[in-house]
């Protein structure tokens, strides 16, 4: 038979303590501080698809200037 049966203190973790201001409804630093880091990183992934689709477009006009016009 298994021991402590009946005793289940701890089982399933702890509880994290809560500040005034979480228990009132703000929300915590850190969760402001992932905000401000998603907003960075989006941000930035913008830069780099404009950046890309710069170089495609500079890459795709000069090939179009080299070719001869076509003659009917």
């Amino acid at each position: 038979m298994a021991k402590s049966r009946n005793n289940l203190l701890g089982v399933g973790g702890q509880r994290k303590k809560l500040s005034r201001a979480e228990q009132q409804g703000a929300g915590t630093a850190r969760d402001s501080d992932r905000k401000v880091a998603e907003d960075k990183k989006q941000e930035l992934v913008r830069k780099m698809r404009e950046r890309a689709e710069a170089q495609t477009a500079t890459a795709v006009e000069p090939a179009a200037q080299d070719a001869p016009p076509a003659q009917s």
